[in-house]
């Protein structure tokens, strides 16, 4: 008879939680809705594309969308022998019809054109867009794309944005297809040229020739691969229970000795990644990461606050980026060690999606990524422990109402 209790009693507590995580989370998106509607494009820093020597492969930074753009395009209209674009977001606007067009004109000087784009991520873009000519090869990414055979490993979305052309020149970074992306979203790409576009080929080569079906056709690996080079990929793969980005950052973290400068669009740490942090900053570590102030995910910035008291009364500076999303994934560690990729620190990104990440150890690249998180730190403001400890206590109760929903993303 107690035991029955108790379970009818647990039963209405979850569903009261659950109820009042629909409240919080409806609340929530009504007030974004109204922010955003009266929200005006304002400006933001950002620096023309700079180049640099890693070794022997050439680096270009971009930090505005219009730059990389024109980039990605160009190479897309010198292409000779193929084209490997992979994104997970490609709207039906200017800047998408634009991309769509190149590609198309590439297939008709038949160029080899294979294109991998997020199913689920384009639900709200309208269906006839995705109609490429029929000589373009497409694989479109479902959640379950990979689940063959057992043991089933976890589904993901294909979070990753790719281009490689004849193998010559490649382009990694946050960046997706879309004119708001261009001007009003502040982001960080690279391009690569030289040997080390070896290795972003092998991984589009390795998603698509693991993932294809039958109808597809398959794909050739790169002949030359560097076994030493100052740039790696590290990739995870949801199909395969592999996911070393996680680590690569925990490894990082761990061997930082003067700073550690994150920026990231969203920002849910695992209590692992916490501790890296609160860690390193006792061993006398400048731990500083840039976050928008308000992201294009009201549900995920809130989230992202439930960590926010255990960083911040550690010591950890959080800046919160103004007027514009940042939606960049990078880092840069003791002017040594960075990051360019597509990953967030969230569940979503480092224990779910498909995500690439490269990791730079040269100094020169590492005090190029300190310049840019410098410029984007002057757009932002502190958030102290004072004021976070201040906000109103509507606030904290909601905080903590969907706390609980946190390991989802």
């Amino acid at each position: 008879m107690v035991i029955g209790g108790v379970r009818t009693a647990v039963r209405w507590g979850l569903a009261g939680l659950a109820t009042a995580q629909a409240g919080v989370i409806a609340t929530l998106m009504i007030a974004d809705r109204r922010r955003r509607r009266n929200r005006h494009h304002v400006s933001f820093p950002t620096a023309p594309p700079q180049t640099m020597p890693a070794d022997e492969t050439e680096v270009t930074v971009y930090t505005k969308g219009r730059d990389l753009y024109d980039a990605m395009i160009q190479a897309i209209d010198g292409a000779e022998h193929t084209v490997l674009l992979e994104t997970y977001i490609w709207k039906a606007d200017r800047t998408g019809q634009r991309f769509k067009k190149a590609v198309t004109d590439a297939a008709e000087r038949d160029v080899e054109v294979f294109l991998v784009y997020d199913w689920f991520a384009n639900l709200v873009v309208p269906q006839p867009f995705f109609t490429f000519d029929p000589r373009i090869h497409v694989l479109r990414h479902r959640p379950w794309t990979g689940l063959r055979g057992f043991p089933v490993r976890a589904p993901g979305l294909n979070h990753r944005k790719v281009l490689v052309v004849d193998g010559e020149v490649g382009f990694l970074g946050g960046y997706n297809i879309g004119s708001e992306y261009a001007t009003r979203w502040r982001d960080t790409h690279m391009r690569l040229v030289g040997p080390a576009v070896a290795d972003l080929e092998n991984a589009f080569v390795d998603y698509w020739n693991q993932t294809k079906s039958r109808h597809h056709t398959s794909l050739p690996q790169p002949e030359e691969r560097q076994w030493e080079s100052p740039i790696t990929l590290a990739r995870n793969v949801p199909s395969l229970g592999v996911y070393p980005i996680r680590y690569m950052y925990l490894e990082a973290i761990d061997k930082a000795r003067d700073r550690i400068w994150l920026t990231h669009a969203y920002l849910i740490p695992d209590d692992d990644l916490v501790f890296a942090l609160v860690e390193a900053v006792e061993r006398g570590v400048d731990v500083r990461i840039i976050v928008p102030a308000e992201s294009n995910h009201v549900v995920a910035d809130w989230l992202s606050r439930v960590s926010y008291h255990a960083l911040l009364s550690r010591g950890v500076r959080l800046f919160l980026y103004q007027n514009a999303m940042v939606h960049a994934k990078t880092a840069t560690i003791d002017s040594v060690w960075s990051t360019i990729g597509t990953a967030n620190i969230d569940r979503l990104s480092l224990v779910g999606n498909y995500e690439l990440n490269a990791e730079i150890l040269d100094n020169d690249i590492a005090g190029m990524m300190e310049e840019i998180f410098a410029m984007d730190l002057g757009n932002c403001r502190e958030l102290t422990l004072e004021e976070w400890e201040g906000r109103p206590l509507a606030a904290k109760v909601s905080e903590a109402i969907i706390a609980p929903l946190r390991p989802l993303l």
